[in-house]
């Protein structure tokens, strides 16, 4: 009998023996244990979170976008390529929609009454991010068509959003976004509309800061099953690197609510004030007072140019039911080139050309507005 014959007989023997046992053992058979869902249950992975600044469609910018379409309508893909990797290469990335959009077929315009090309929304989308913010000071500026144009276009472009809406009832219903195993809630509120009042018949239209109601929402937005609450807010000084009043009062008290001894909100990130702010911890919760321009036409303070992106790195609770904590928290530098617009990435860039001095100055200036209230002593790092 050769060897590949005893396998066979071997395997056959041991197939009707299995075979019968099984038969003799009928329906009197005790069942094995059962598996455990718990214990097959991987524990929770962390995930990284990037927001980044004001997308401020100045007409340089529009007229570089049509540039970069060639004829085609309007590419914002390539000046904002800069950015890419970094939205790309996170589980969560969060932009800042501060202009709303125009028709189709235009016109469009930039400051003082935007008006931007809805390109912008497939363009970020492309980029790799997942929502963004539309409450700003600018969210008025087309009026109700404005909002609805700029929400539609993000909705086809795949994008979530927070801070408008088009009915009571998407102003009610809380953003939530999966980014690992977590689930996050994301929140945007602006200071105001440049004096232009909210139509008493739409008040859903834009949200305005109101320290109650972001804590009502926040809440609303746990009871949703948010694992993580994130709130964006458009406020701060124009040109002012250190936060005002508003900034630092809001802070402390958004920081501080709680309930049943578990924070309601767990990252503050702003925009609005064009310069690069501080990062702080505030009562235990990290708070980006402003990230800057991420993009911005040439204006008459050249700190208009310059941002920082933020990325922070959250951990699963210890137990169930319980907070998810930043375990990391990172900034990464960013200013805009012009001729032709582009965003660029500091140390990316410096790290290619090392001796360009115009980039090193603009690094420095960032870092020196990111670290400016001690956040280095918490744990702050430069990232790329």
């Amino acid at each position: 009998m050769t060897p590949h014959t005893r396998r066979a007989v071997a395997l056959l023997a041991a197939t009707l023996f299995g075979a019968a046992t099984a038969c003799s053992a009928g329906t009197d058979a005790a069942p094995g244990p059962a598996a455990s869902p718990a214990a097959e249950k991987p524990p929770p992975e962390g995930f990284t979170l990037v927001a980044s600044g004001d997308l401020l469609v100045h007409d340089s910018v529009i007229r570089q976008a049509a540039a970069d379409a060639d004829g085609a309508g309007y590419d914002f893909g390539p000046m904002l390529a800069g950015v890419r990797s970094l939205a790309s290469g996170a589980d969560l990335a969060i932009c800042h929609m501060e202009t709303v959009y125009g028709p189709e077929e235009g016109p469009f315009t930039g400051y003082p009454m935007f008006h931007t090309p809805p390109q912008l929304a497939a363009a970020v989308g492309d980029l790799g991010y997942d929502s963004c913010s539309t409450a700003s000071n600018h969210t008025l500026d087309a009026g109700v068509e404005g909002v609805r144009r700029t929400l539609d276009a993000m909705d086809a472009a795949g994008l979530k959003h927070a801070g408008s809406a088009r009915s009571a009832k998407e102003r009610e219903t809380p953003t939530l976004l999966r980014a690992g195993d977590a689930k996050v809630a994301h929140l945007a509120y602006a200071y105001g509309t440049n004096g232009i009042p909210v139509p008493e018949d739409t008040p859903w239209l834009v949200n305005l800061i109101d320290p109650e109601r972001i804590v009502e929402d926040a809440r609303a937005a746990r009871r949703a099953g948010a694992d993580v609450v994130v709130v964006s807010v458009h406020w701060g000084t124009e040109w002012q690197e250190a936060p005002d009043e508003l900034q630092l009062s809001l802070a402390d008290r958004l920081t501080a609510s709680a309930l049943d001894g578990r924070r309601d909100i767990d990252l503050i990130i702003g925009t609005h004030a064009h310069v690069p702010q501080a990062y702080e911890k505030v009562n235990g919760t990290w708070v980006v007072y402003g990230m800057g321009d991420q993009v911005a036409g040439v204006m008459t303070d050249p700190r208009g140019q310059l941002g920082s992106a933020a990325r922070f790195t959250f951990a699963p609770p210890r137990e169930q039911g319980g907070p998810w904590t930043v375990r990391k928290a990172e900034f990464v530098p960013f200013a805009v080139r012009n001729d032709p617009i582009a965003v660029v990435n500091l140390p990316e860039a410096l790290a290619t050309d090392p001796g360009d001095a115009a980039l090193a100055d603009s690094l420095e200036q960032v870092k020196s507005a990111v670290l400016g209230r001690g956040a280095a002593e918490d744990g702050l790092r430069m990232g790329s």
